[in-house]
């Protein structure tokens, strides 16, 4: 046989190559089975794969067979025939084209395998991909340094860039002016929890919730980040909306009491670490209630708003200013080295409420009372603080004239005043359910005939243990602690009863006055009065209300309508302590009382005080004038009674004639028409 030239030998090879990459099965048997014909110039020949029997097909196993392996794995094999002897070189030629075969068959078998395998994972991340993209969270990744390395449909949905945009950019073009810093050996190690500032495309700043864990290669070495976020804005305002509402006073925009506290007892750390001294300052305003009881509570509210900005106003930025709540704000001063730099602020926030607040048209004045606590001699917390600077705070509104600013530091004594307050406040309480309280009467005679005509119910506290409290004691604190209203209402209580007394036991009918505080002075106080004069079977006659001046100065019309409807039931009403307060006389004569008392800080300086004179002369010509009757209290002297009588007072109540009596001693002398000899003298 021929020797085969090199070309036919190539062009078998590539023969057999491209059979292998496109053929498969029968198809691929046969064209290697023809290829080995060829270079063997036979007229039989086929190729047998690996997983066929041989003699396969009826042909015959003769002639050469070579088998078809790589290495250990066996393909198949080549069988040819049909000629009656092979050379060497025909053996060695179809073991090189077998040798081709089984390198060619290895290559494709692998390259089969990879691309299968290829599939899959690609199949298994666009699976993944698709999960990814679902998830309403954003995931990203990125490297160790911060560069993006794939973003999914959440990311773009929240930061509005798409993956083309951000993959590739570092992650520091989605901060918010933070820390820009982003190595960090702990955010490495990623599993590290949140809560960030990020901006949008648009440039939206929001809150998000950053998680970190690590992204790892096959080893298990750390490669970069994974990072899940969720937009938390809502959330975050809502936390913001709440902690306002929790430490902010909402009409003023200031701290209220509880963030006040914390913020102190942080700055105490801070100035015990520096050795300086702090002081809190309690501040009360002077004549709020009247203001926003007669102006309304709009005024009010504004007038409190003005009041914050000017202590903001004067205070350096280290300072604390805090509304506790009504008209009392509180000062914490902390960057001190002596106490009486406290004192100096208190003046400087007198000094800001001395200007007038213009508010709706009215020019409005108030000043402040403050009470001043100083760390650490008084208190080492923020609460004990407080509360020693507010006692400090009642000190100086007793120490201050009635409107009048003033400034007191705590002490001891403070403390022990204040805790004598508390237990006659309970003490007090304590008298109005279980009959403590007893009504004594102080007459009130007619000048004219020097006859008794009526009384004034006056309560006493008959306490167990002290005997008769005086009531400077306990009326002023019923009146600062709002028990006036219980202790009111049980004498008009008290006092109808006693008058059905006396009503049933023949005596004539006389005035007894009730004495009727602003808190009472609502519109409930008509249809209480009336209820009480049914419950007891009295005539109006019987009773009287005697009303301060200061009480008809909140809301005119109101009072006005509150009056009309006592005296619609025949109630008389008598204006209590005129000529003190601030009423005008242009309301005066639309007011349907019957009497006015002349206050017996007027009555003192008769007849020696020519302004007392000129005063007590004035009111009883106005009330002459408006068809009014006239009472002088604190009738003391025989002196007094002459100028009275001849200034045209009707009537008169003081020591001259009686002091306050029991109810069973009043009754003698009413029943005795007393008369006393003084009264006879002046008469």
């Amino acid at each position: 046989m021929l020797a085969h030239p090199v070309s036919n030998f190539l062009h078998h090879s590539a023969a057999l190559c491209d059979a292998v990459l496109r053929l498969r099965g029968q198809a691929l048997a046969q064209e290697l089975g023809r290829i080995a014909r060829e270079v063997l110039d036979s007229p039989a020949g086929y190729y047998l794969p690996a997983d066929e029997q041989a003699g396969e097909g009826g042909a015959p196993v003769s002639g050469l067979v070579q088998e078809v392996r790589f290495e250990q794995q066996l393909f198949g094999r080549f069988v040819v025939s049909g000629r009656d002897n092979y050379s060497a070189l025909d053996e060695q030629h179809l073991a090189s084209l077998a040798s081709l075969a089984g390198s060619v068959l290895q290559v494709h078998s692998l390259a089969q395998r990879s691309t299968h395998a290829y599939v899959q994972v690609e199949a298994q991340l666009q699976h993944q991909s698709q999960i990814l993209d679902q998830m309403h969270e954003s995931v990203l990744t990125m490297d160790l340094n911060g560069f993006i390395t794939s973003w999914n449909k959440g990311a773009e949905r929240l930061f509005g860039y798409s993956g083309v945009e951000a993959v590739g950019r570092n992650i520091l073009f989605l901060y918010d002016d933070e820390d820009t810093g982003f190595r960090d050996a702990f955010l490495e190690q990623g599993g590290r929890l949140m809560e960030v500032r990020r901006k949008k495309k648009n440039g939206e700043v929001f809150w998000a919730s950053l998680s970190l864990s690590p992204l790892c290669d096959v080893n298990d070495r750390s490669i970069g980040l994974i990072a899940y976020l969720t937009d938390i804005t809502e959330r975050k305002l809502a936390e913001e909306r709440i902690h306002h509402l929790a430490y902010y006073d909402a009409l003023t925009g200031l701290p209220n009491r509880s963030l006040l506290t914390k913020l102190v007892d942080q700055a105490l750390t801070v100035a015990q670490r520096s050795k300086l001294q702090g002081c809190v300052l309690f501040i009360d305003l002077n004549r709020f209630k009247l203001i926003n009881d007669t102006l309304g509570r709009h005024a009010g509210d504004e007038l409190l708003r003005e009041a914050a900005r000017r202590f903001r106003s004067v205070l350096r930025d280290q300072d604390l200013v805090a509304r506790l709540g009504g008209d009392e704000f509180a000062v914490g001063l902390f960057d001190i080295s002596q106490h009486y730099e406290a004192s100096m602020v208190a003046h400087k926030l007198l000094t800001a409420l001395g200007a007038p607040f213009l508010i709706d048209g009215h020019d409005l004045r108030v000043g402040g009372s403050i009470g001043i606590s100083v760390y650490p001699q008084d208190g080492a917390d923020g609460e004990t603080l407080l509360r020693l600077a507010d006692i400090a705070m009642y000190r100086a509104k007793q120490q201050g004239e009635a409107d009048g600013d003033h400034v007191a530091f705590y002490s001891q004594d403070m403390n022990q005043g204040m805790q004598d307050r508390m237990r006659i406040e309970t003490g007090l309480r304590h008298a109005l359910g279980n009959g403590q309280l007893l009504l004594h009467y102080q007459p009130k005679f007619s000048i004219s005939s020097g006859k008794i005509i009526g009384a004034e119910a006056l309560v006493r506290w008959h306490h167990p243990e002290r005997g008769l409290v005086p009531p400077a004691e306990f009326i002023p604190l019923a009146e600062a602690t709002g028990l006036v209203v219980q202790v009111g209402e049980w004498v008009l209580e008290a006092a109808c009863a006693q008058a059905q007394q006396w009503k049933e036991a023949g005596l004539p009918p006389i005035r007894l006055a009730v004495n009727v505080s602003a808190r009472e002075f609502t519109s409930a106080l008509p249809g209480r009065v009336m209820e009480t004069l049914k419950r007891y079977g009295l005539e109006p006659s019987w009773l009287e209300l005697e009303i301060t001046e200061s009480t008809l100065m909140h809301n005119i019309d109101r009072v006005i309508g509150i009056m009309d409807r006592i005296t619609a039931l025949g109630v008389t009403l008598s204006l209590d302590d005129f000529g003190t307060g601030y009423s005008s006389l242009s309301y005066l004569k639309r007011f349907p009382i019957d009497t006015l008392k002349i206050d017996r800080s007027f009555t003192t300086g008769i007849p020696t005080d020519a302004n007392d004179c000129a005063i007590a002369s004035t009111i009883i010509s106005i009330a002459q004038q408006l068809k009014h009757k006239v009472i002088a209290e604190g009738v003391e002297t025989v002196e007094q009674l002459a100028f009275l009588k001849s200034s045209g007072c009707d009537e008169v109540q003081g020591y001259l004639f009686s002091k306050p009596l029991p109810a069973a001693q009043f009754e003698q002398a009413l029943r005795e028409n007393w008369r006393p000899a003084q009264a006879d003298k002046a008469a």
